[in-house]
């Protein structure tokens, strides 16, 4: 069977690993004047990139993880490559080469409520650089200095934000968790800032925030056009997907809380209620594309008579036997396929593989504070959290295994919750005439995710909704 070939397969991966000739140790030291602002129990991160000009930390090709324990920052911490406890990805292309210059920058990801690395509040050393020479024994220091500010959102007549203390995620959490927003105003709306207009929820790409409003409106061609009479009268409001697993998908789950309640019952009222909007216009819209896509499906889905319609562009998966190439209720493991061959993640527009899923999972396991995905603030991290139970812990369960993909089918039934397609069908005499004529999916033939090849049923499910809601 395919488990004990994924068995084999990770025991030549761990014999190959224990091969590497280089070691890389780190000493990592925090600044006196960050002590106050840092968080026992974060991540840290080394990356390095042959590139210079972007800093490591935003583009780094290696990137070397390790969690400490019990760590003082009056006092430095030091860990190296050989430790079973430090995980690394694409460290092996030290050995590859004898020569060049590396730059390098530590971050430490210490945010509770946000599960990316280069967001508010993390902290994150200068970038510095070694030459890369004959020696086995890499020895490099870095301090900790500056600290990740807030996202700010650009001052304009036009744009409004939003921000609240949400009640129902600070109760869920038991600390102090928010909401925000950002909106963009219509060109005619002081000519008349009393009339209830249209308002579009656009959800984000993964891990997108409000402050996509920033560059929209900063571009000329999209402004000169925006700020005209011609320009849709429409109150476009940017959410954000802040969330402690990263991407919250904008639902309540086990593990991020009830962020589709927090949503619909506090975020939302506050934000019509500034604008003047009136429910029963019946006009208030979602839109969004790839994460944003599932959401913008996936609210309508749930919320049937709060949303009036969805715009869902090239989306997630809406149904999880169509996983990526993966079918989570039927193979063994999302690293090999059916025939023993490993599993792509990504590929090009011509259809050459580039990044298998083996490759995914380590780089989330790498990011992740516990050695494995559930907290790496990525695209599986925040799947598993969203869509998965809690674990024992209190941290997301594992709907595979970090090293091997092995499927754990008992927690792949509980994710049937959030299949789409299992949503509709199961309620589709209910749900079928609320949502007439509300749900417009567009997506495309090629995808660089595999995502289209569920996407032939999701138009299905799209022009069977159409059809029957007629």
């Amino acid at each position: 069977g395919r488990s004990e070939y994924v068995i084999h397969k990770h025991s030549d991966d761990k014999i190959s690993s224990s091969k590497q000739e280089k070691n890389l140790k780190l000493t990592v030291s925090v600044s006196p004047k960050l002590k106050s602002s840092f968080v026992a129990g974060g991540r840290l991160l080394l990356h390095l990139t042959k590139q210079n000009g972007k800093p490591p930390r935003s583009n780094s090709e290696i990137t070397i993880g390790y969690t400490p324990s019990n760590w003082n920052p009056e006092n430095t911490i030091s860990f190296n490559t050989k430790d079973g406890s430090v995980l690394t990805n694409k460290f092996e292309k030290l050995n590859n080469v004898d020569t060049g210059k590396y730059y390098y920058q530590v971050v430490y990801k210490q945010n509770i409520d946000d599960g990316n690395e280069n967001v508010e509040g993390n902290l994150f050393s200068n970038v510095d650089s070694f030459e890369l020479g004959q020696s086995k024994f890499i020895n490099l220091k870095l301090r900790l200095d500056s600290i990740i500010p807030p996202t700010t959102i650009i001052s304009h007549k036009y744009v409004r934000t939003v921000l609240i203390q949400s009640k129902l995620l600070s109760a869920f959490s038991g600390h102090p968790r928010y909401l925000k927003a950002a909106m963009l105003l219509p060109s005619g709306y002081y000519e008349d800032s009393l009339k209830s207009y249209p308002i579009c929820y656009r959800a984000p790409g993964l891990n997108g925030r409000y402050n996509a409003v920033n560059n929209l409106v900063s571009r000329k061609d999209f402004a000169d056009w925006w700020f005209t009479k011609e320009a849709p009268q429409v109150i476009y409001v940017f959410l954000d997907s802040q969330g402690p697993f990263g991407d919250t998908y904008q639902v309540d789950s086990e593990n991020n809380g009830p962020c589709g309640q927090a949503l619909t019952e506090e975020l939302i009222p506050t934000i019509e209620k500034m604008v003047n909007y009136n429910p029963s216009s019946k006009k208030r819209y979602l839109a969004g594309a790839s994460t944003g896509g599932w959401v913008a499906m996936g609210l309508q889905v749930f919320y049937p008579d709060f949303f009036d319609g969805t715009w869902s562009y090239s989306p997630d998966p809406i149904e999880f036997s169509h996983y990526g190439l993966i079918n989570i209720y039927e193979d063994e493991t999302i690293f090999y396929n059916r025939y023993g061959y490993l599993q792509p993640g990504r590929r090009t527009t011509f259809g050459e593989p580039t990044f298998s899923m083996k490759d995914w999972i380590k780089g989330e396991n790498v990011n992740s504070r516990t050695n494995d995905y559930r907290v790496s603030g990525g695209q599986f991290g925040a799947y598993n959290a969203v869509f998965g139970p809690k674990a024992s812990d209190g941290l997301p369960s594992m709907m595979f295994d970090p090293i091997t993909g092995k499927i754990d089918h008992d927690i792949a039934k509980q994710w049937e919750k959030y299949d789409l397609k299992k949503v509709l069908e199961k309620n589709w005499s209910v749900l079928g005439p609320k949502l007439q004529g509300k749900i417009w999916i567009w997506t495309g033939d090629m995808d660089g995710l595999y995502s289209n090849v569920s996407r032939s049923e999701e138009r299905r499910v799209g022009k069977e909704c159409l059809r029957l809601c007629r």
